[in-house]
């Protein structure tokens, strides 16, 4: 059976109606940089233009914008921040108040960041959807593929003037520790991702390590928490323990292309999926009776992204959707018709990715464009261009050359760039959401980012 066929029968159940109060799970799927264009793009190069992703199956559709509280094109702090609070946020700070101001943490002896907080009187704290649910006894948790720390999950449990203070955020997660954000009550259920460098003590042999010597890895475990490390580590976790699960010793995880055992000698061959996260995640939260709340991002779709690499990008966004499926599939098992659970996917922001030319359907989307009669298209410098390029980026040759097949189809092709800087950029468009689940009728139309809260927090009747 195809994965996607469970779907079509959570169609009945949402038409049918449930009402604003009635989930007691939400899991939030955020996409980092999943504008409309790498949905389109994956779709087709995962099943052809005539296919769907499973995700595109879901009954409920809107489109978000997506500007911060200070700039056009927004950043994934504010972004996920406003989804998380219901408050618009300057760029680059983690789920603070509209009046709060970037402040960028200073570098360390070691040559990195140190864990500077926000100023006296720079703003204050905004409530997340996350700490709501964890003070009304759900269980809570977090999954990613970037690190633990990065602006995404840290905007679902911390609090920052600024989104590169990652081992401010870290401590943020430990209870009983200075600094702990005292909003988790008794602590963050699960947390997985990366960045193990923030949680854990500098060293000669950890020279991203923490300054300050904590070893925040040993007070979770010295609070109960089961600690992972690699996939089977993870495996082993029971439900009753909380969990924490860092995968990489410093920075984020592995693209979907370069994890398992596509790198049998790296870390990254240790790595689980994002399908498999997002499966012990639900299986260690769904034993709180009263309903849980998981945020899961797909955090690589961006970096492939701000790469020019949509390979990257788009194989780790069929990754996403995989997980979305998984979810569906054990939330049916648990909640049949998923009366009690809502399930929220969209993006944090867009990029400046773009279809080039009029290829010929069937055409591989990685490839270059070719006419109706199979024959390359050519610019009006009589050379070949790929289907799929970005706004901008580093990939701006002073003269074009002619492109072929097996480049363009390449797992390290770099898709070339119309403007010049050093790394692509977000793109300020809408992005889209799909709903499915208890609550899930109210999402529709074109929405501000921060209703998302306003309709989570309604769905869970907060």
């Amino acid at each position: 059976m195809k994965p996607y066929l469970a779907i079509p029968s959570l169609l009945l159940a949402a038409s049918a109606g449930v009402h604003a109060g009635e989930a007691k799970n939400i899991i939030f799927f955020l996409g980092d940089g999943m504008g409309p264009t790498a949905i389109t793009a994956a779709r087709i190069h995962q099943y052809k233009e005539e296919g769907l992703l499973k995700f595109e199956r879901l009954e409920r559709v809107a489109r978000i914008k997506t500007y911060s509280q200070d700039a056009q094109t927004t950043d994934s702090a504010p972004s996920m921040g406003s989804y998380m609070t219901g408050v618009k946020i300057q760029n680059e700070v983690i789920s603070m108040s509209s009046d709060t101001k970037a402040s960028a943490p200073k570098k360390d002896a070691h040559g990195n960041l140190t864990i500077d907080t926000c100023a006296a009187g720079n703003g204050r704290p905004a409530a997340t959807i996350l700490e709501l649910a964890k003070a009304h006894g759900k269980a809570v948790g977090a999954v990613t593929t970037t690190e633990a720390t990065h602006a995404t999950p840290a905007s679902t449990y911390a609090h920052s003037c600024h989104r590169n203070s990652g081992y401010a955020i870290a401590v943020q997660a430990v209870p009983g520790g200075a600094g702990y954000n005292a909003a988790l009550g008794d602590g963050l259920d699960v947390l997985m991702g990366g960045g193990r460098h923030h949680f854990t003590p500098y060293s000669a042999a950890n020279t991203k390590g923490r300054a300050d010597g904590r070893d925040l890895l040993a007070e979770l475990a010295a609070r109960g928490y089961a600690v992972a490390t690699d996939k089977a580590q993870m495996d082993e976790a029971r439900p009753g323990r909380k969990f924490v699960g860092l995968y990489a010793k410093e920075d984020h995880l592995a693209y979907e292309l370069e994890r398992g055992a596509r790198n049998p000698k790296g870390e990254a061959a240790t790595q689980p999926s994002l399908s498999e996260m997002t499966s012990k995640a639900i299986t260690l939260l769904s034993a709180r009776p009263e309903g849980f709340f998981l945020m899961v991002e797909g955090g690589k779709i961006d970096h492939g992204l701000h790469d020019s690499n949509a390979k990257h990008a788009l194989v780790d966004l069929v990754a996403f959707d995989d997980a979305i499926q998984t979810a569906i599939d054990r939330m049916q098992l648990l909640d049949p018709g998923l009366r009690n659970t809502l399930i929220v996917i969209t993006a944090d922001h867009d990029h400046t990715l773009a279809f080039n030319g009029t290829a010929r359907r069937g055409n591989p989307i990685l490839d270059i464009v070719r006419n109706a009669d199979g024959t390359p298209a050519r610019d009006a410098d009589g050379r070949t261009y790929t289907a799929l390029a970005f706004g901008n980026g580093p990939n701006r040759p002073n003269e074009r050359a002619d492109v072929s097949s097996e480049t363009a189809l390449g797992d390290d092709y770099h898709q070339e760039t119309g403007i010049r800087i050093k790394g692509e950029t977000h793109g300020g468009g809408d992005v889209k959401l799909y709903a499915t689940g208890a609550g899930a009728q109210a999402f529709k139309g074109t929405m501000e980012n921060t209703r998302v809260f306003e309709l989570m927090k309604a769905a869970f009747g907060f």
